[in-house]
């Protein structure tokens, strides 16, 4: 291998030659070991080199089909050698952080078969079942976090995989801690490279015989690195040689290249390693900070399979692998679908212990997308990148850790990404690590979109062990109904947590229903008022009322997004509460979109007063999403009954199900009975939406929750009227909104600084006047009495009214009221000092024998 040669970047370069030749680091063995390894040096003080893997997929990107290949090979072979009786018996335990996706793989080839992988990320709330250290490591303990802690407990064959054998010790270690507690008679040891010297082969076997088991070894490749004198000081001396400490940190790491040059500046991602070189990306800024050609981040929701774990590290069983496989097709399909048109190179990036999951996701891509896919991992291993073919370790990203690891605040790593030539780059989180530090300036979004043309981020929720006191979980839930299936809303707007009951007739008389409902005999979710049908005069009302209150409602949409995006999470899960809040969480959705280019995942769910949020949809939640993340969303507040049903819901959801995070408050559009302290705005104004019902929201209708049509394992339902699509409004109302953003933007920002530094604290000042004019009137029931405009908008379309309440002096806002008061011959009386523009009242005495002016029943 000729300087010449390395200059030209030729594959025919050993991607370890440049640290062999300078360290006289030899390896030894098996013809096929240069091929699968190239060596890199790094900072420690165990050991100076480090063997990279060319089929690992953690520093080298590298064809998924060959990664997984690899791995399910070595686990075919496994059991070629345990023989199907035992094989059947086998629990494969994987290494962290390198080995997670290997050991993964290796199951699948086994049995399928259970597995576990270790773990140095502590998870509240989950015992240990062992532990061991990983001596050479420079992050050594490790973690048995089962949420079946019979896993380990089996007398059948413990498969242990790790992705190389240098000394054993790790091995040693691990087998004696869990002999200990988990004794059985036989061990697989499976790795890529078993680089081990005869005497540390010796010490295994040895220790085999002292512990009574047998001991096998399954690897790819064998053989072992020479190492002349002095080696880890000459490595040490070459390390500091080639690193120069970043401004403002002395004695840190910056991303270093050969003489000095910042990693970004890097070519491809090693000769012969499959990553492809190419001429540099330029200079990069700051501690692996970008420049380049800059690109944009956006986000696809995979819908990940309810119920399937994000990897091994709470365990991993066949049933849960079938069900990832059948949704692998679809997952890939949704990620082709939000890549750009004519990405030629593309590179799924998981990160550190996330292995498994981007490897199967990008092997799915690889067959469906006809492109060059690479995949590769992050990793908390710090190594010096030195530009050169003859190394393995071309260019490296530095960005700060962003999963709140346990061992506090540190940096990351990304290898070989940089000037590798990718056209996209799709980066593979789970949702603890999808925090405000991977979105921030120096996170690790900002440092690939400065090197890549596009950046796509996919978030796998994480799975939450089952709390041993939880009951079972249900049967897996369906995907959300997406337009125009089901909606006519765009499938990307809003997807529903519901079950779909056109085919049912559910629609009763107004009086009727008002009459079970006031005796006790029904609940008003369990059956739907007849769709009002609005007269030309109303729709034009309707029109008017739109064009006048756009742009403030545009400005409440912005206000209150900047205040979920500034206090809640910079990556909120918007759930709107169907359905009222449907249309605020597109509008929000788009604001993000419009404002910070975030695409934010929006679901839609049902809460019933007095039954509660459908604790399904919470469970298909968490099963994607961090608890943390969900905002709530509704249009408006009345009294505040459904932010407190929502509160005292989630409370009895924790004690159920063990699972906790979800934030009860509501993020609203007006707050007029100040009951939440994140919304755009306290006024009590007309919000077009409210208006009409279906028509204005998706042609959905309100929620239903009946027992004989919804079980304990099914969504809440609603029907779709598609039969209603001529008079749909719903596009026409989110796009006259939406179209007054750009003109409010500074209108916004200033509003929002207000409403940052003002006590928002709720006052609840609306539940109290309720109560004041629920004795006032002789009702003595809140539930019959509806403040604000939206509320009123409801009784009037849904309910039997009894009167209107109107503030003194209220003007155009109550103009669509007015009208149906007087089509339904409803007295409306004025009010001075109301807190609210209007309040509707349903009288308690409510009988069908009386008639209004328009021949409807009416309450005496």
């Amino acid at each position: 291998m000729t300087e010449r040669a390395r200059a030209e970047g030729r594959a025919d370069v050993w991607s370890g030659s440049w640290v062999a030749e300078r360290l006289g680091v030899e390896l030894a063995g098996d013809d096929a070991l240069t091929g699968l390894l190239g060596l890199a040096l790094r900072r420690n003080p165990r050991r100076a080199h480090l063997l990279v893997s060319n089929v690992l997929g953690k520093h080298v990107p590298q064809t998924p089909s060959v990664v997984y290949g690899h791995g399910v090979a070595l686990g075919r072979r496994v059991r070629d050698l345990l023989g199907a009786e035992a094989a059947g018996n086998a629990v494969v335990l994987g290494y962290a952080e390198t080995a997670t996706g290997l050991g993964h793989s290796v199951a699948d080839g086994l049995g399928p078969a259970p597995y576990l992988h270790s773990t140095r990320r502590p998870v509240t709330g989950v015992a240990r079942a062992g532990g061991f250290e990983e001596s050479h490591s420079h992050a050594t303990s490790h973690l048995l976090l089962p949420e079946d802690p019979a896993l380990l407990a089996g007398d059948g064959p413990l498969v242990l995989v790790d992705d190389e054998f240098s000394t054993g010790n790790t091995v040693l270690n691990t087998v004696r801690a869990l002999h200990e507690r988990y004794p059985r008679g036989r061990y697989v040891v499976v790795a890529l490279v078993d680089m081990r010297s005869p005497a540390d082969a010796g010490r295994l076997e040895h220790f085999a015989r002292e512990i009574g088991a047998r001991v096998d070894l399954v690897t790819a490749a064998s053989g072992t690195v020479r190492l002349p004198d002095g080696v880890l000081e000459k490595g040490q001396e070459l390390v500091a040689l080639h690193e120069t400490p970043p401004a403002g940190r002395p004695g840190g790491e910056r991303p270093a290249a050969d003489t000095g040059a910042r990693a970004e500046a890097g070519a491809g991602a090693g000769a012969g390693a499959g990553a492809g070189a190419g001429a540099g990306a330029g200079a990069g800024a700051g501690a692996g900070g970008g420049s380049g050609s800059g690109g944009g981040v956006g986000r696809v929701d995979l819908c990940w399979p309810e119920g399937v774990p994000d990897g091994g590290r709470h365990g991993f069983t066949a049933a849960q692998r079938d069900r990832l496989e059948s949704a692998l097709p679809g997952m890939a399909g949704r990620i082709a679908e939000a890549l750009p048109t004519g990405a030629r190179r593309v590179l799924v990036l998981g990160f550190e212990e996330l292995m498994y999951a981007p490897l199967r996701l990008a092997h799915a891509l690889e067959q469906t997308l006809g492109a060059d896919v690479r995949y590769s991992t992050t990793t908390r291993s710090p190594v010096l990148a030195v530009d050169d073919p003859g190394y393995a370790i071309r260019t490296r990203l530095v960005f700060p850790a962003h999963d709140d690891p346990a061992d506090g605040p540190g940096e990351r790593y990304a290898y070989n990404v940089a000037g590798a030539g990718f056209d996209a780059v799709v980066a593979v989180v789970d949702s603890t690590a999808d925090t405000p530090a991977l979105h921030a300036p120096d996170g690790l979004l900002a440092r690939l979109a400065g090197h890549v043309p596009h950046v796509l981020l996919a978030v796998v929720p994480s799975y939450l062990p089952r709390s041993p006191h939880a009951p079972e979980r249900p049967s897996m839930l369906p995907e959300p109904l997406r337009g125009p299936d089901f909606s006519s809303y765009a499938p990307d707007e809003v997807g529903w947590l519901l079950q779909d009951l056109s085919g049912v007739t559910l629609e009763a008389p107004t009086e009727e229903r008002e009459e079970a409902i006031q005796s006790g005999g029904a609940h008003y979710a369990e059956s739907l008022p007849v769709e009002y049908q609005p007269s030309e005069q109303y729709q034009e009302l309707f029109h008017a009322a739109l064009a006048t209150s756009a742009a403030r409602l545009a400005r409440a949409v912005g206000a209150v997004t900047e205040i979920v995006l500034t206090e809640r999470s910079p990556r909120p899960v918007l759930v709107s509460l169907a359905r009222a809040g449907t249309p605020v969480g597109v509008l929000m959705r788009r604001w993000a979109q419009f404002r910070h280019g975030l695409d934010l995942p929006h679901y839609a769910v049902s809460i019933v007063r007095g039954r509660g949020i459908d604790a399904n949809a919470l469970r298909w939640l968490a099963g994607r999403h961090d608890p943390a993340d969900v905002v709530f969303v509704d249009g408006w507040t009345g009294k505040g009954a459904i932010t407190r049903e929502l509160a005292a819901a989630l409370r009895d959801f924790e004690v159920s199900d063990g699972i906790t995070g979800f934030h009860p408050e509501i993020a609203v559009l007006a707050d007029p009975g100040s009951c939440v302290r994140t919304y755009g705005t306290r006024d009590d104004f007309l919000i077009p939406s409210a208006c009409l019902n279906s028509t204005v929201s998706g042609l959905v209708s309100r929620t239903v929750l009946r027992a004989d049509l919804v079980g304990a394992h099914d969504f809440h339902g609603a029907k779709f009227y598609r039969e209603l699509a001529g008079a749909d409004l719903s596009t026409a109302f989110l796009d006259a909104v939406s179209a007054r953003f750009p003109d409010i933007t500074d209108t916004v920002d200033a509003q929002v600084k207000d409403l940052l530094s003002a006590d928002r604290a709720p006052t609840w000042e609306g539940w109290a006047a309720v109560e004041r004019i629920s004795e006032e009137y002789g009702i003595h029931d809140v539930n019959l009495v509806k403040p604000g405009v939206g509320e009123t908008t409801r009784v009037m379309l849904r309910r039997v009214p009894w009167k209107v309440l109107a503030r003194a002096g209220a003007g155009a806002d109550l103009d669509h009221v007015r009208l149906l008061a007087e089509q339904r011959g409803v007295p409306v009386e004025e009010v001075a000092g109301l807190p609210y523009t209007c309040v509707g009242l349903i009288h308690p005495r409510y009988t069908r024998g009386a008639t209004g002016a328009d021949g409807r029943a009416v309450a005496l």
